[in-house]
């Protein structure tokens, strides 16, 4: 579109540019976009400064409003579903309560601050609430809502967070086994409950990937999954023999194109939470999270001597630093291979026979050095 505006300065020629718009041609013809503009020069000359009003007019909306405009025209449009949704639920419950209806230009950073400070006691909380804010300001700025430069979230130090490493061991993946086995047998779960945690357990992929998979984007062929979108945009997830297994018995439902199917025709299965709670407990492992079988799968690939790059691969990391977590659990083959060692070194101090020593023979000096 094509606009009228005015272009000045108040202060002389070193002061900031600013500008104003008049109206939109169409609306407005040349020949008024040109009296006004004469007007309004008329009044920047003696002082006025209306692109100052203009951005405290702006600054006058509450936080409230700013966020629905900022969650409908940025957050909606440009992010992932998932993401939008986690958005909308810190707005809802953290920030609109405390500063919903203070002005958005007059918010500073001790506002931010205290509002950070009142979450200490969920430090991931606190800091994903902070990083949506800082989100918010720069998108604020961009619009004219704030001035250049003014985000209060600036120089908020985040609070430390303990990362969370919740690996399942070969007993507990065995009780595991053992409660989906008896509710497949008692039909006491969806079988469509039984398989997703199977898949979740044998891929290591992400829950809204396993939640979300339809047919169509599994190739027994190439024993992959072809995910056309995740968080890390597209993805192929290699099929294991145990994983290809569950998709050969997984019940097909005609109409229904996901795998996991939920209990509205056509729908895939939303909320997995609520099985899994009463099937950890049945299994003894009431701290795990459905998040930690993926890195319980990492963790058992890690032990077995796979290398960060494959596990990385497997996992459809976008970072190296996303599987820099599981390094440390890659020693245990070192391990091994240390406590053999240390058994052998044992026996021979404790007399035991370690087979036949043989004495190394020293290799002969050089004619050049016997000359030296």
């Amino acid at each position: 579109r094509k606009v009228y505006l005015v272009q000045y300065r108040l202060g002389g020629r070193k002061a900031r540019t600013r500008r104003i718009t008049i109206g939109v041609h169409g609306e407005l013809t040349p020949t008024a976009a040109r009296a006004e503009a004469k007007r309004l020069l008329g009044e920047i000359a003696t002082g006025r400064d209306p692109a100052e009003e203009r951005d405290k007019r702006k600054g006058d909306r509450s936080l409230a409003v700013v966020l629905d405009q900022f969650l409908a025209e940025h957050v909606r449009s440009k992010l992932k579903a998932s993401t939008a949704r986690e958005y909308a639920r810190i707005v809802q419950v953290y920030i609109v309560p405390r500063l919903g209806r203070r002005p958005i230009g007059e918010l500073k950073r001790p506002d931010i601050a205290r509002l950070h400070h009142e979450l200490a006691s969920t430090p991931y909380q606190a800091n994903r609430t902070l990083a949506l804010l800082s989100k918010l300001f720069v998108w604020a700025e961009k619009h004219g809502l704030r001035p250049e430069g003014s985000n209060p979230c600036r120089h908020i130090e985040k609070y430390r967070e303990a990362r969370r490493e919740r690996f399942l061991t070969q007993s507990e993946l065995s009780r595991l086994g053992d409660v989906l086995r008896e509710a497949e047998q008692n039909r006491s779960w969806s079988p469509f409950v039984i398989a997703a945690i199977r898949l979740l357990i044998f891929t290591g992929a992400r829950l809204g990937e396993i939640l979300s998979l339809r047919w169509d984007y599994v190739s027994e062929e190439h024993r992959c999954l072809f995910l056309p979108d995740s968080k890390t945009g597209r993805k192929t997830v290699r099929l294991n023999a145990p994983a290809l297994e569950v998709l050969q018995t997984v019940p097909r439902l005609e109409g229904n194109p996901y795998v996991i199917c939920g209990e509205k025709a056509g729908q895939h299965l939303v909320n997995l939470e609520k099985p899994w709670r009463r099937i950890r407990k049945s299994a003894g492992l009431e701290d795990v999270r459905l998040h930690d079988l993926r890195h319980s799968f990492a963790s058992v690939a890690a032990s077995g001597g796979q290398s960060l790059v494959v596990i990385g691969k497997m996992l459809g990391h976008s970072q190296p630093q996303t599987t820099a977590r599981y390094a440390h659990l890659a020693d245990d083959p070192v391990k091994a291979a240390t406590d053999a060692v240390g058994r052998q070194i044992a026996a021979a101090m404790d007399g035991a026979s370690t087979g036949e020593v043989v004495e190394l023979r020293r290799p002969r000096r050089t004619a050049t050095k016997d000359k030296q």
